[in-house]
């Protein structure tokens, strides 16, 4: 592949700056153990662009021991979830897991690498019935460490027996929406926004800093899951958000809809419960209904070593069974 690197390039210098590119993003991890983490290459800076007033978030041997020991927090909930003009029981998940990031191509990086941005990855799961059917909803949001940005990418997966839905965020120069729905007025959709305040990104900001998290009144854009489930355009809306000791609310006048999340104030930030309201269901006046999720159990785990028959035991543990 280098030979004909060599034979193709008409100028010399820049097939010595491929060379170079392809040997070093080639690195195994032994070779970077010194990379900083936090700092980007200076490709990424466009979509790492600071946010306001925000300064850089400095890790503690705390936050190290926590977050950096190759495991993941795996917390369960007791879930109420409004959908059709009804409250459905269920359970929901919140993995939270470090791992490093590939900013241009946006995806979980392989390989140690000076380009690679150290992320706090929010994998959240919904599973309840709606009648004879089931709803599995799944929001995955990729918020750097450096707490300087917005998330580098959001996705949204909804899947019952009617069909599925997918949309998709990635922070570029702006932000990039993709969106795939079994509905005729949604099908396949692409399109970009001025970046704004992701509600996606809220819940990871809170566990790196409950302190950082924006306040008063803003613009943001509703989570992937509320905007596909309600069918609303993905835009930035106007919110108030109010934060207190132990509780974080965005409040949307114009969607009739606030979220309020309670949290431990004391480090690691464990989200406890939270609380979601707006008017659910058919007709001119549908009900305002409250969807609800409170903490069962929470654990630390490498989860992904765990795939094999005996560690069902662990689902047990989390009172998912």
């Amino acid at each position: 592949m280098l030979k004909s690197l060599f034979y193709q390039s008409e100028n010399f210098g820049l097939t010595c700056l491929i060379v170079f590119f392809l040997v070093t993003s080639c690195k195994n991890s032994s070779e970077n153990k010194n990379v900083n983490p936090l700092i980007p290459d200076s490709e990424a800076t466009k979509m790492l662009q600071t946010l306001p007033k925000q300064t850089k978030f400095e890790s503690s041997q705390a936050f190290v021991k926590y977050w950096q020991s190759g495991e993941a927090e795996i917390s369960s909930y007791q879930l109420q979830q409004a959908r059709y003009g009804e409250l459905r029981e269920g359970k929901a998940v919140l993995i939270f897991v470090t791992e490093p990031f590939l900013p241009q191509k946006q995806v979980k990086a392989d390989l140690s690498a000076v380009s690679n941005v150290q992320v706090l990855k929010l994998n959240a799961t919904k599973n309840f019935n709606t009648g004879i059917y089931p709803y599995s909803i799944m929001q995955s949001t990729f918020y750097p460490l450096s707490n300087t940005s917005h998330a580098l990418k959001v996705s949204c997966s909804i899947q019952e027996w009617c069909g599925q839905v997918y949309s998709q965020l990635n922070n570029r120069e702006q932000f990039e929406i993709t969106s795939h729905s079994y509905f005729e007025m949604e099908a396949d959709a692409q399109f970009n926004l001025e970046k704004t305040i992701l509600e996606n990104e809220l819940w990871t900001q809170l566990r790196l800093d409950p302190s950082s998290l924006p306040v008063g009144d803003l613009k943001i854009i509703p989570s992937l899951e509320f905007i596909s489930l309600k069918h609303m355009p993905t835009k930035a809306y106007d919110a108030v958000a109010q934060l207190t000791t132990g509780n974080y609310t965005v409040s949307y006048k114009v969607l009739q809809r606030q979220l309020s999340i309670s949290f431990n104030p004391e480090f690691p930030y464990q989200i406890l419960s939270w609380e979601e309201t707006y008017p659910d269901g058919f007709g001119e006046d549908p009900t305002v209904l409250t969807s609800k999720a409170t903490l069962l159990k929470s654990i630390k785990s490498d989860y992904w070593n765990k795939n094999d028959n005996t560690a069902i035991r662990f689902r047990d543990t989390l009172q998912l069974n």
